[in-house]
């Protein structure tokens, strides 16, 4: 009888492994396809299988997969998005070719055009900032002077915060301008650019599963121009008033955008007109989301998406009340990691949940000014969040790195 399997497209530094040993645990083996298995380290140490494939191609991906049916029965297939979004829309295409549960491909693909969901969203009477859509650099200057400074520049499609910067001036707008239009691996045609009003206020986001708000969490960036995340909290402290009016504005946003189907994240500034949205992402959260829900609410986001995906009754009923915090490892500079230590200190102190280090010694750091600039995280969970905050810095504080610069 052929082993039941579950197929991975692409990988993730940061839920990959979670998403491997959630599907092992549901008796499943899991099936890696990837244009480069190598870059995803925790694949050879739980002996997954993973097939090299070029994943931007759906005839390549379904032509693999049919030929894994004579070995297995392929009960799912699943995947994750990098810095481009578009894996996501192709596996709902792949499952739908099989005949298997997943997202509705063209809702995905309409949500990770920036430019489209806004329109969509601001159709629905949703709460968006202002928007422009921009080709050159006089469009940027166009759209800026109607918005007025300061505004966000980012791409109209990828994810990660790659490509986006606060221009609080005309010096600033200039050299981002340059930069995005010099960046030609961002544009599978003509560029497109996206000029929005900076809606200032506190960051939260909502993860979603089908229509039911599980939770919202609130986090902060390290220091602009770029929005890279110092910490995350879960859940957020807000009150039942706050927590509805998000969980209200998510679900028009699901109804907008004709989502529904397994996990959403949905990303918020509260401003003085109340929540408005940053940005709708079609699946889960790729940051510590998942691992702060799991250890604040007992509602594990990676099983029970796993569950939908294989056609299984999920429960996202919560077991506990707890307070989760992440905090990230950001460098301040570019070089050489010549080392890093007190990590396994760090491990040991009570209520901390995970220290994960990502790189190694000798490893050269380029600050992206994106997710990719975190070097390592800690995560710790206690009954209170200032207890959380509390144990969370002890930790921090006995971790300690040097960098070289180059030149």
């Amino acid at each position: 009888m052929a082993r039941s399997a579950l197929i991975l497209v692409e990988g993730h530094r940061g839920n990959g492994l979670r998403y491997v040993q959630a599907i092992q645990r549901l008796g499943l083996q899991p099936i890696t396809l990837a244009a480069d298995p190598t870059r995803y380290d925790y694949l050879a140490p739980e002996s997954v299988e993973a097939i090299r494939v070029d994943t931007d191609n759906l005839d390549a991906l379904i032509h693999e997969c049919s030929r894994l049916n004579p070995t297995y029965d392929i009960v799912g297939i699943t995947g994750f998005t990098d810095l481009d979004e578009s894996v996501y829309a192709t596996v709902g295409k792949l499952c739908r070719h099989f005949g298997l549960p997943g997202p509705n491909p063209a809702s995905i693909e309409r949500c990770c055009d920036k430019f489209t969901q806004r329109q969509l969203l601001a159709e629905a009477g949703v709460p968006i900032p202002a928007y422009r859509l921009a080709a050159n650099a006089a469009d940027v200057q166009k759209s800026t002077a109607e918005i007025g400074l300061p505004v966000i520049l980012k791409p109209a499609a990828g994810s990660g915060s790659s490509g986006v910067r606060l221009c609080r001036n005309a010096d600033e707008l200039a050299e981002h301008t340059t930069y995005l239009l010099g960046e030609k691996h961002l544009w599978q045609s003509s560029p497109r650019i996206l000029v929005e009003e900076f809606a200032q206020g506190p960051f939260y986001s909502a993860d979603i599963m089908g229509n039911e708000v599980v939770g919202i969490e609130a986090a902060d960036f390290d220091c602009p121009p770029h929005f890279v995340f110092r910490e995350c909290i879960f859940p957020a402290p807000l009150s039942d008033d706050e927590y509805k009016h998000i969980a209200d504005v998510s679900l028009r946003c699901l109804q907008a955008l004709d989502l529904g189907w397994g996990p959403t994240n949905i990303e918020f500034r509260w401003t003085k007109r109340g929540p408005v949205v940053i940005e709708v992402n079609p699946r889960l959260p790729g940051g510590a989301n998942p691992k702060l829900a799991l250890l604040a609410s007992g509602v594990d986001l990676i099983k029970e998406h796993l569950k939908l995906v294989i056609g299984q009754e999920w429960d996202l009923r919560k077991r506990h009340s707890h307070v989760a915090a992440a905090r990230f490892l950001n460098p301040d500079r570019d070089g050489i990691l010549d080392w890093i230590d007190g990590d396994s200190r760090a491990a040991t102190i009570p209520g901390v949940a995970e220290v994960q280090i990502y790189v190694e010694p000798k490893t050269l750091i380029v600050r992206q000014g994106d997710h990719r600039d975190a070097i390592g995280h800690v995560i710790a969970v206690s009954d209170s969040q200032p207890q959380t905050e509390a144990i969370l810095q002890s930790a921090v504080d006995l971790i300690a790195w040097s960098i070289t610069p180059i030149g």
